[in-house]
Formats: structure tokens, C-alpha cells, sequence
């Protein structure tokens, strides 16, 4: 607040926290374009789950700050609006998960979605749009909603429609994915030409900068005074060396969540426009530093975000060996299972090429051999748990893999029998 003060931008209690939830959301689009799902799962999970977690907790986090009334605020309304907060989160989410539920029961158990490329595939979309729909009309936080339901959809739906619908929905979404992170950069760079916000700021230019950097700074300081105590404290937990988040990683955690996008951007003109016009000058201010700190770490942070990861996370020789040895298998599916103690395909051979084993104690550790094996004879941790409550209560009412029927010669069945004879061997 003081450092808005000093530059003359009046702002209320809620202005200030609609901005820290502004720009908590981030755009790790750039860094998970870099970084190798193949290579290092554990780093690409943590950045792709906290990016999409990331974005609608903050839109939560906004719709429940502008929701609140802030002009009394004390103990009693801090924990209101924690308890909204708590509130939006839940509802969301058990929202999404029952609709992707309801939408795997549809297709599974009623005959006029079954067997047609054109019903499923139209049924999966319109089932995902559903949910974004109730969730915006009894608001809620459609972004978290969508979320939760394509988990369940990608668990349970897509597994009960036909092997064409299945191509026909992974390249639907990816082109409208695509299509949509087009538009995004578009609209936000034909925004940024829009000369009636810039003119309210044409006469304090200094003003402008000093908001803009102001923001951008904040936002390295709040990402490392976020990544690296908690990387700490988990360090602090961990016992063998090996276990820890080393500084490189947690480097690269810190760096994937600095780049502000869409969100940000919808947000701010939420918040501080109506109807996209602004007459107030500390608004049109917050608005074009928004443009700009959104601008700055997409174009800088995001063309230094290749150069970077790849000097701190080199490229696995052996894992592009394999990869160009078999183009036409999911690197997912055959590169063998990750060890408690390693985080990247690199630590799963040694100097020689050779696979190298887990042990503890001086006991070699069996581990499954591929995402295959996994699929058929889980490990005994929290998935395993998971997946005998799956396979005996929530597979048989809504489907999934293996509890849908085959089309004889399919690649489906192919790929079912071929995993079951690796299991028996």
C-alpha cells in the first residue's frame, strides 16, 4: 500500500487484494513448452499442475474478494472470507467431478451416445461446456469446474466412447487449445494499442513506469518468497540427498511461474473497468501496467525461458536415443517407471547406457517396468488404494479403461492384451 501511496494511486482495501489475486495467476505455457514430460515428470507435473491449479484458485480467490463487503473488516469478516473462499473451492470442484461423472454414466449406459462418432464427440463437448455454464450461473468458479471435469471425463469418459471418437476428441481439443492461445495473444496485443487507456497515463509517464515496475517486481519477489522456503521446508523433510529439490530445480519452478497471461489480463479489466472503459485515472494506471508487466514477461521472460531451462535441465542422451528408436510409442508408456529416489529419465542409466536399479538396504527394489505394468499391477502406495476402490466401486457404474467392451481387432484390444501378457510374464 505504501509504495501506491508515494506515487499518488488511491486505491480501497479491496482494490489491493483484487491485485495480489490478479497477478497470482500464471501462464507456465512457455516453460512447459521446454521442458520434456518424457524427461522429467516430476518437474513438468509440478509446473503444469500449479499453473492450472494456479489459475483458478486465483479467480476463486477474485470472485470472492468482490463478493465481500471490506469496508468493516475484522477478525470475524477475515474469516468470511476464508470460509467463501473454502466455500467456492468445494462447490467447484465436487461441480466438475459430478458432471464429468454424469457425462462417463450417459455415454456408457444410454444407446444413443454409444457407437457414433458424431453423439460422442458432441456429448463430451457439450457435457464439459455444461458444467462451465452451472458454474458460472450459480457463481461459481468455472475455470476450477471445467478443470475437475475434464479429470474425470480423461478417467472415465474417454475411455467408454469408440477408438475414432477418441482421435477425433484429442485433436478437437488440441486444435481448439490452439486456436484459443491464438486468440489470447492476439487480444491481448491488439489491447495494448488501445489508445483511450494510454491517454489518461500520456500525462504522468513516470507514474505508469514506476506502477509497472512496481507490480513486476513484486511479483519475483512474492514467486521466491513462495518457491524457495516451501522447497526448503519440503527439503527438510526429505532424508537421503537424493530426495531433495536441488537449487536448479527449484530455479526452474520459480522461473515457469514468473510470466503473467489471459487471466491477469481478464481480471484487471474485471476489476478495475466497466464494460472495458475506465474514466478513473488510478484505473486506466493499473490497467496499462497491467498490459505491460503482461507483455514484458511474456516477450523477455518467455524468449529467455528455452535458453534457461535447457542450460539448467540438460537433454537426456540416452532417453533421445529411445525416443528416436521408437517414434510410434508414447515415451509414457515405455520408458520404465521412475524410482522413489529419481526425478528424471537420465538417473535410470547409468555412465554405460544400462539401466540402473533402486535399493535400499542393499536390496534391489521391483518396480514396474513401463506406465504398462503399472496400469495392470500398481505398487502398493496411495494409487494402489486408489485403484482397488476404482476397480471395484466406480468403474463398474461409469466405465473406464477395461470395463468397456472391445471392438474385435482394435487397437484398443491390441493394447489390453499385449498389457496383460507383459503382466503375466
Amino acid at each position: 500500500m505504501a509504495f501506491f501511496k508515494k506515487m499518488d494511486i488511491t486505491l480501497d482495501l479491496g482494490d489491493y487484494l483484487a491485485i495480489g489475486a490478479i497477478f497470482a495467476a500464471t501462464d507456465s505455457v512457455c516453460t512447459l513448452q521446454v521442458l520434456s514430460q518424457d524427461e522429467t515428470p516430476l518437474l513438468y507435473s509440478l509446473v503444469f499442475g500449479e499453473g492450472v491449479v494456479n489459475d483458478a484458485t486465483s479467480v476463486v480467490i477474485f470472485n470472492a474478494v468482490q463478493s465481500f463487503d471490506l469496508s468493516n473488516l475484522n477478525t470475524m469478516a477475515a474469516l468470511k472470507l476464508v470460509g467463501s473462499f473454502i466455500y467456492l473451492f468445494i462447490t467447484s470442484t465436487v461441480l466438475g467431478v459430478v458432471t464429468g461423472l454424469l457425462s462417463a454414466y450417459v455415454i456408457k449406459k444410454l444407446y444413443f451416445g454409444r457407437h457414433s462418432t458424431d453423439r460422442e464427440v458432441a456429448i463430451m463437448m457439450l457435457m464439459a461446456y455444461l458444467s462451465y455454464m452451472v458454474a458460472e450461473l450459480t457463481d461459481l468458479s468455472g475455470i476450477l469446474t471445467v478443470f475437475f471435469c475434464g479429470i474425470v471425463m480423461s478417467h472415465y469418459t474417454w475411455h467408454n466412447v469408440t477408438e475414432n471418437s477418441r482421435i477425433t476428441t484429442k485433436h478437437t481439443f488440441a486444435t481448439l487449445s490452439f486456436v484459443a492461445e491464438i486468440f489470447i495473444f492476439l487480444y491481448v496485443g491488439m489491447d495494448a494499442l488501445d489508445i483511450e487507456k494510454w491517454r489518461f497515463v500520456s500525462s504522468s509517464p513516470k507514474t505508469s513506469f514506476s506502477v509497472s515496475a512496481t507490480l513486476l517486481g513484486l511479483t519475483l519477489v512474492g514467486r521466491a518468497a513462495f518457491v524457495f522456503p516451501l522447497s526448503f521446508l519440503s527439503n527438510l523433510t526429505k532424508k537421503h540427498p537424493h530426495e531433495k529439490i536441488d537449487f536448479k530445480q527449484q530455479i526452474t519452478v520459480w522461473w515457469a511461474g514468473l510470466m503473467r497471461g489471459a487471466v491477469s489480463m481478464a481480471l484487471a479489466y474485471n476489476q478495475f473497468t466497466r464494460a472495458g472503459h475506465t474514466q478513473d485515472r488510478a484505473n486506466a494506471i493499473l490497467i496499462t501496467s497491467t498490459i505491460t508487466v503482461v507483455l514484458f514477461s511474456t516477450v523477455v521472460f518467455g524468449l529467455m525461458t528455452k535458453p534457461l531451462v535447457r542450460f539448467l535441465m540438460p537433454s537426456s542422451k540416452q532417453l533421445n536415443r529411445m525416443i528416436s528408436s521408437d517414434s510410434f510409442v508414447p515415451n509414457s508408456y515405455s520408458v520404465p517407471l521412475l524410482g522413489e529416489g529419481q526425478d528424471s529419465v537420465a538417473e535410470l542409466f547409468n555412465d554405460n547406457g544400462q539401466s540402473s536399479e533402486v535399493h535400499d538396504g542393499g536390496r534391489a527394489i521391483l518396480r514396474p517396468s513401463s506406465l504398462r505394468m503399472l496400469l495392470t499391477k500398481p505398487t502398493h502406495t496411495v494409487h494402489h488404494y486408489w485403484r482397488k476402490f476404482d476397480d471395484a466401486f466406480m468403474r463398474p457404474v461409469f466405465g473406464g479403461r477395461g470395463f468397456v467392451p472391445f471392438v474385435p481387432g482394435s487397437p484398443t484390444e491390441q493394447n489390453v492384451q499385449q498389457w496383460q501378457g507383459e503382466a503375466k510374464q
